[in-house]
């Protein structure tokens, strides 16, 4: 037992580890793969995400604020497959926001084990201050913020580390919370107008973990979530997972796959034998 960044780094490097599998920032992946090159190691990384959650003006509008809300604030945000960027079509955009951000005032935010509660608290004051100066960030980078944006310190919470609904809109690409991961409850909704836009920025990140598509024209849905370049994918839908199927990303989100049968093939290796069942023999050389 002890620190990560001690014990971690030691199995790592160590020449007696085989392979070391991790889920966690991209960072610390990256530091991983550093001391995992002095014996070539296998690794396998589940990183972080900036993941995309389109919305086409043909979409069930509710059904996709209900799924917009549930990708983002399951877990106060602290979940790596969050749907952290909204992108939603123009001609639909302005009702989307409001009605997102509507029902985001209405979430129930306090200590997990009471009653009617949507989300807990953040798990440290060190990520809480994190999240807290990403909202700055935003704002002061020129997105509107819609709503939240705070500590909640009411009927008790000040003895936790809770964070207000956070809803950012008018964003554009180059925006801070747009690029970074922010691991919490904080999401941008920012407006395309285009099928191949949408997809444009959908893939405009270092990151390759999740993404959503919803529309109800199956043929464009599918057609669009095949060019998104991520790992683990839903249409009409977010965050479901299944333990046969393969968990992972793209990009800076990782290498390999958890759960499922490629899970497996991760802590296995592949060795190729032959036998001559015919015994006779090599006259290649001469005697």
């Amino acid at each position: 037992f002890g620190q990560g960044s001690i014990i971690g780094q030691k199995i790592a490097e160590s020449h007696d580890v085989d392979i070391v599998s991790f889920t966690g920032s991209t960072d610390v992946g990256r530091s991983i793969m550093k001391a995992a090159a002095g014996n070539l190691k296998k690794i396998s990384l589940e990183l972080g995400g900036k993941s995309p959650n389109i919305i086409f003006a043909d979409a069930d509008l509710d059904v996709a604020v209900d799924y917009g809300l549930f990708g983002i604030f399951l877990g106060a945000g602290q979940v790596c497959s969050a749907g952290s960027r909204i992108l939603v079509q123009d001609t639909i955009y302005d009702e989307y926001v409001e009605k997102f951000v509507a029902r985001a005032k209405k979430i129930n935010v306090g200590p997990g084990d009471q009653p009617g509660i949507n989300y807990g608290a953040i798990v440290s004051e060190a990520q809480m201050n994190t999240i807290l100066q990403y909202i700055e960030k935003g704002k002061s980078e020129g997105a509107t913020l819609q709503c939240g944006g705070y500590r909640l310190t009411d009927n008790g919470l000040d003895r936790g580390f809770f964070i207000a609904p956070t809803v950012f809109s008018d964003v554009t690409q180059d925006m801070t919370i747009v690029r970074e991961e922010i691991f919490g409850p904080v999401v941008t909704i920012q407006k395309f107008s285009t099928e191949q836009e949408a997809i444009k920025l959908a893939n405009d990140t270092d990151f390759g973990l999740a993404g959503g598509v919803f529309s109800n024209d199956g043929a464009k849905a599918l057609r669009v979530i095949k060019q998104i370049r991520a790992g683990i994918t839903w249409v009409n839908d977010y965050h479901p997972t299944y333990v046969e199927a393969p968990w992972g990303g793209y990009k800076q989100s990782g290498i390999g796959r958890s759960l499922g049968k490629y899970s497996l093939e991760e802590f296995q290796e592949i060795k190729q034998i032959n036998i001559r069942l015919n015994v006779a023999r090599n006259t290649w050389f001469p005697e």
